[in-house]
């Protein structure tokens, strides 16, 4: 559990996951939650079926895309902890997405009027910090500059989000 909060932590911008050191079984299980969970909010957006292909395909876009990144900085030591720290942090706005997602759900049977607004507003919200975390995490394990590690992040962003959407959309 100690180790689980200080990964959370990074979420908040605390702690260098370069010092965190998850066993295998954590990063596993980090995994499995991340298939789940993306599961359940893409079957709620769209079809089950093609929803789960989405997230298999972005699961196999970000640990290509950690494991280039390493390669062409050199510092493949860090695969396990930097996959493991945005893995969590990942299912950490996920969680948030799922409940913004029963927010809505809640709003629309209330028929309010600015559901949409409201939703689309929180996921933009929940895209930036995804990002920053993202770019945090890439700042703290392979020192690049603020500048450096934001269009890191939004790159890596979009490799693991857009590709996957272009392709289930092909």
């Amino acid at each position: 559990m100690k180790l689980l909060l200080r990964y959370l932590a990074l979420c908040f911008f605390v702690n260098n996951p370069a010092d965190l050191h998850p066993p295998k079984s954590f990063m596993w299980k980090t995994v499995a939650f991340y298939l789940i969970s993306g599961c359940i909010v893409e079957g709620l957006i769209a079809d089950p079926a093609d929803g789960s292909l989405e997230v298999f395909l972005r699961t196999v876009m970000a640990f290509s895309t950690v494991a280039t990144l390493l390669l062409l900085t050199k510092k493949w030591r860090y695969y396990n902890q930097m996959f493991t720290a945005i893995f969590v942090c990942e299912n950490f706005i996920m969680t948030l997405a799922t409940v913004t997602e029963g927010l809505y759900f809640l709003m629309v049977m209330d028929h309010n009027e600015n559901a949409e607004a409201i939703s689309i507003g929180i996921g933009f919200l929940l895209v930036g910090w995804y990002i920053a975390i993202v770019s945090y995490i890439f700042r703290q394990m392979l020192l690049f500059p603020m500048s450096i590690s934001v269009i890191s992040a939004f790159s890596y962003f979009v490799l693991t989000y857009g590709i996957p959407m272009m392709f289930m959309d092909i």
